[in-house]
């Protein structure tokens, strides 16, 4: 009788241990971006209240990663800097110039005070810096 309680209750915290591992998997940001990666779509994942960590954003299948740096503002302290890499430059294929500024205009929603720089091959795309 006491067996078979105590497997009943071993079942119950096995089953309350796979839902929980199942949640954490679907809420996995890491997971996330892969996904938007794959179905070519946006996907922005940022702790913005760390300046430690980087950004990591994917626009039609192409993974790209900015590193935030602080400074200073007439108010406070800011990220003022972020500079932007891609990590394989053949997912470049395909976006246009137009792609990128709405990049750095999403970038500039969540940081205004930011200078957006992009890294070699992207800045080659940008001829001018008036945008």
């Amino acid at each position: 009788m006491m067996v078979v309680v105590l497997f009943r209750i071993l079942i119950i915290i096995s089953l309350i241990l796979i839902a929980y591992t199942c949640f954490q998997y679907f809420r996995n940001p890491g997971r996330r971006l892969n996904l938007a990666k794959t179905t070519n779509e946006f996907f922005f994942l940022d702790e913005p209240n760390s300046s430690m960590k980087n950004i990591q954003f994917v626009y039609k299948g192409c993974s790209f990663e900015g590193e935030k740096y602080l400074g200073t503002t007439e108010e406070a302290f800011e990220v003022v800097d972020i500079h932007i890499v891609v990590h394989n430059p053949m997912e470049l294929q395909g976006l246009t110039r137009e792609d990128l500024y709405f990049l750095e205009q999403e970038i500039l929603i969540r940081y205004p005070y930011a200078t957006v720089k992009w890294k070699h091959p992207i800045s080659k795309l940008l001829l001018t810096d008036d945008h």
